[in-house]
């Protein structure tokens, strides 16, 4: 038998970190900020898909008038 028998580290998974401010309570305003960020994240992709498909749609405009 081992001699750390009493020593139990490791046994039983991982513990999730808690970082001070979710000990305190002050957890959920860690999670409205990362909702901030993905609500400003969603907006910039909605933007560049917007430029590009009128860009794209610039694109094909004229090309199509002089074949006509």
């Amino acid at each position: 038998m081992a001699k750390g028998r009493n020593n139990l580290l490791g046994v039983g998974g991982q513990r999730k970190k808690l970082f001070r401010a979710d000990q305190q309570g002050a957890g959920s305003a860690r999670v409205a900020d990362r909702k901030a960020a993905e609500d400003k994240k969603q907006e910039l992709v909605r933007k560049m898909r917007e430029r590009a498909e009128a860009q794209a749609a610039t694109t094909t405009e004229p090309g199509a008038g002089q074949d006509a």
